[in-house]
């Protein structure tokens, strides 16, 4: 058994056209492989704004795959702690047994829904945007626009959040790093009418996005819906898409932004949406117009988590770190 420190990992492993590329391989599997991946299995902690899922997912042919436990505690900024914490386990594929604890506290989560956002953006948004926008201050609102500048070369980032402070000090941080202007809007609505690429990043329980705001060449990512409660997008958004992606239909229909479209009669089962595996794996396009307006709906996948896992494990092993238990 080995076990590896957050410190190590984020030291070895960064959001980085890798770490995206190991990522899109693993969505391209779900769509050339019989990949066993169960549902969701979430503990809600409503008194305390908490929640803690449980994904998995292995990939025939890998020698390892991940359980990956994950807390979104989300009043921990009050107290001056990651909203996201969790940790995953590597098992053997051939003999059951457990090889490695990734005590990452999350950062591996992050890590990979970031490059999801960057997935879904490579294919789905126009070439050269100019300014893209986030909704949401926090640290995958961080992440999300890291991973984004992998494969779009954006000048300026639009940026809403409810809390000031948070929202200026998110614009400093990300002016140093990516070297973008970060424009702070005073409205959702002005982030997504001066934007071309749109990420929300919240663990809202009402629409932040109305579908009048849309326009012609808006592709907007949504992440932040990962439970029945929550949700970023009015369900009339997805009348006005011209392309309709998800993760994975099943479970989006079950606790992603469809799931309100299918309740209030905007989409059905039976409606035109494709999964990202089927763009990654070529079996279907992504955005074919400049004007298109694209909508890709994430909610986050064991099939991620176990990518993630065994590429952060093979770079920390390859470095001869963690600590070992015979």
């Amino acid at each position: 058994m080995i076990i590896f420190h957050e410190r190590e990992i984020r030291e070895v492993v960064q959001i980085n056209n890798r770490a995206i590329a190991v990522v899109e391989e693993g969505f391209t599997s779900l769509a050339t492989q019989k990949v066993a991946m169960p549902p969701i299995m979430r503990v809600d902690v409503p008194e305390n704004n908490g929640e803690v899922d449980v994904k998995t997912a292995y990939i025939p042919g890998w020698d390892q795959f991940a359980i990956k436990v994950s807390s979104g505690f989300f009043n921990n900024y009050q107290k001056g702690l990651p909203s996201l914490s969790g940790m995953m386990l590597l098992m053997n594929t051939e003999t059951g047994i457990p090889e490695a604890v990734l005590l990452d506290n999350g950062y591996l989560t992050d890590v990979r829904t970031a490059a999801a956002g960057a997935i879904a953006a490579k294919y789905l948004a126009r070439e050269n945007p100019d300014t893209v926008g986030v909704i949401g201050a926090g640290a995958q609102a961080r992440y999300q626009m890291m991973a984004l500048k992998q494969v779009r070369n954006f000048k300026r980032i639009m940026v809403y959040g409810p809390t000031q402070s948070r929202v200026e000090q998110y614009a400093k941080e990300m002016e140093e790093m990516l070297g973008v202007k970060v424009k702070i809007a005073r409205s959702p609505e002005e982030v997504v009418k001066e934007s071309e690429v749109v990420v929300t990043t919240t663990p809202s329980r009402s629409p932040v996005i109305k579908a009048e705001w849309l326009h012609p060449g808006l592709h907007i990512t949504a992440m932040g819906s990962d439970a029945e409660h929550k949700q970023e997008l009015e369900a009339s958004v997805f009348s006005q898409a011209d392309l309709l992606v998800c993760d994975v239909k099943s479970q989006c229909f079950r606790l992603g932004e469809l799931h309100h479209g299918l309740e209030q009669g905007t989409i059905s089962r039976e409606s035109e949406i494709v999964e990202l595996a089927e763009i990654t794996s070529g079996m279907k396009s992504g955005r074919t117009d400049e004007r298109q307006i694209t909508v890709c709906d994430l909610t986050g996948t064991g099939v991620q988590d176990t990518a993630i896992a065994v590429f952060a494990y093979d770079q920390l092993s390859a470095r001869g770190l963690g600590m070992r238990f015979d």
